[in-house]
C-alpha cells in the first residue's frame, strides 16, 4: 500500500509519498556479498499498467545511478516528470495497455528502499556508514525477492540503462530462467578504470565537505550540499558529449555581454552545471551516492565467472537487445559489443544497435526516435515469439 515516509534531503526534512512499500526477507534474511544480512527490510516501487491473469506480462525496470522508482510519475520532491515518462504509458514503447511495469528503488537507495539513511535497529539511529557495502548482485537479489513476493515466476522482460543495464545483465547471469527478454542500454559488463576514477572524485568531494561529518550529517543536523553538488556536476559532464555541449552552450556567456574577470558563472555551461548540482541535492542522499557508486565500481560479470564473460550467459534462453549511442564515452559501444560477442558464443538470441547521436550517455533518457523505435520493435518481436 502507498506509504509516506520522512525523506532526509537538504537542510530540512521533507515528507513525500514514496509509492508502494513492501517488506522483504521476512522468513529468511537476504545475505549480501559482504556477508552482512538484512531481514524484514523495505523496498519502494511504482507500478504502471495491470498484471494479467497468468502473471506473464510483467516488465522489471531498472533505474540508473541517480534514478529512482519514479519512471513515469512526477517526482515527489522536485515535481519533475518521470525519467522515462515518454516511454511508459498507453500505446507507448512500454505499453501499459499490454504490460505491467514494475519500477523499484534499488537497495542502498534513498527513496524508500533500505539505505544508509534508514534506522539501524541495533542503534535506533540512521545506519550512516554502518550500512554494509552493497553490490549490483545484492541489488538484484533484493529485486528477485520483490518479484517473488508479487508471485511472478518469470518476467516478460527486464529493461535498464546505465547502472540499470548492469542490473539487467546481472539478472541474466544470476537468474537465467527468470525472464524471457533483456534490454540492456548504454551499459557495460564491468566498470572501467576511467569510470571508477570519476566516481572516486565524486565521493571525495562529498567526504571533503566539512558538513559530511564523517557520514553522520543526519545525526549532527548538517548536510554536505556543496560536496554532493560538485559530485553531481562532475558526473553530469560524463553523461554529455563534447559535440552536444558545443552545440548547446559553446562559449556563450550567461546573461551578460562581457566576462566579469571573476569566478561567477560567466559561461552558460558553468551556470548549467551549477543548476544541475543544486537541484540534485534536493532529492538525493549523499551517503547513498557513496554506496551506489561503489556498487557500480565493483561490478564485473566476467570476474565472477572464471574471467570468461561467455560463461555468465551459457545457461540463458532469453532474447537480448543491447543498444549503445555513438557519442557515449562513459559506456562506449565497444563495451556492449563484448557482451554481444559473449552472448553469440553462447548461442543466445541477441541483437545490437549503435545509434548515431550527439547526446552522449544521457541519450537513453531522451526522446531519441531510433532508440524508441528499436526498443519498441524488440518488445513487440519478443512478445510475439512467446505468444503474449
Amino acid at each position: 500500500m502507498p506509504a509516506t515516509v520522512t525523506l532526509q534531503f537538504g537542510p530540512e526534512y521533507q515528507e513525500a509519498d514514496v509509492g508502494q512499500i513492501i517488506h522483504l526477507a521476512k522468513e529468511e534474511p537476504l545475505r549480501l556479498d559482504s556477508g552482512a544480512e538484512f531481514s524484514d527490510f523495505p523496498m519502494a516501487f511504482q507500478t504502471y499498467g495491470s498484471l494479467n491473469a497468468d502473471k506473464s506480462n510483467a516488465i522489471l525496470l531498472c533505474h540508473g545511478l541517480t534514478g529512482d522508482q519514479y519512471a513515469a510519475t512526477p517526482h515527489p520532491v522536485t515535481g519533475k516528470p518521470g525519467w522515462w515518462e515518454h516511454l511508459i504509458g498507453p500505446n507507448k514503447a512500454l505499453d501499459t495497455n499490454r504490460f505491467f511495469i514494475i519500477s523499484p528503488n534499488v537497495l542502498g537507495g534513498c527513496m524508500g528502499t533500505l539505505g544508509p539513511k534508514h534506522i539501524n535497529p541495533s542503534t535506533n539511529t540512521p545506519y550512516n556508514l554502518d550500512f554494509p557495502v552493497i553490490t549490483i548482485g545484492d541489488m538484484v537479489r533484493a529485486q528477485k525477492l520483490l518479484t517473488k513476493s508479487l508471485e511472478i515466476d518469470k518476467l516478460f522482460c527486464i529493461i535498464g540503462g546505465s547502472m540499470g543495464g548492469m542490473l539487467a545483465l546481472e539478472w541474466a547471469a544470476s537468474h537465467p530462467d527468470s525472464m524471457h527478454a533483456i534490454a540492456a542500454i548504454a551499459t557495460s559488463p564491468r566498470h572501467t578504470a576511467q569510470n571508477i576514477a570519476f566516481h572516486e572524485i565524486g565521493r571525495q568531494a562529498i567526504i571533503a565537505d566539512p558538513q559530511w561529518q564523517g557520514g553522520n550529517y543526519i545525526n549532527e543536523g548538517s548536510y554536505p550540499a556543496a560536496g554532493l553538488a560538485v559530485a553531481r556536476m562532475t558526473a553530469h559532464v560524463t553523461y554529455l558529449s563534447q559535440e552536444g555541449l558545443g552545440q548547446k552552450f559553446g562559449r556563450d556567456l550567461q546573461d551578460r555581454s562581457h566576462v566579469t574577470y571573476g569566478f561567477d558563472a560567466d559561461f552558460q555551461i558553468e551556470s548549467y552545471l551549477r543548476y544541475q548540482g543544486k537541484s540534485f541535492v534536493e532529492r538525493f542522499d549523499p551517503n547513498s551516492y557513496l554506496y551506489i557508486t561503489r556498487a557500480m565500481d565493483y561490478f564485473d560479470i566476467a570476474a565472477a565467472h572464471g574471467g570468461e564473460l561467455r560463461n555468465a550467459f551459457k545457461n540463458t534462453e532469453a532474447s537480448f537487445c543491447l543498444i549503445s549511442f555513438s557519442s557515449d564515452w562513459l559506456f562506449p559501444a565497444t563495451e556492449a559489443r563484448q557482451v554481444v560477442q559473449a552472448l553469440s558464443s553462447s548461442a543466445a538470441d541477441v541483437s545490437f544497435l549503435e545509434i548515431a547521436s550527439d547526446k552522449g550517455h544521457d541519450a537513453f533518457l531522451l526522446e531519441e526516435p531510433l532508440f524508441i523505435e528499436a526498443l519498441t520493435g524488440f518488445i513487440n518481436r519478443t512478445s510475439r515469439k512467446i505468444g503474449l
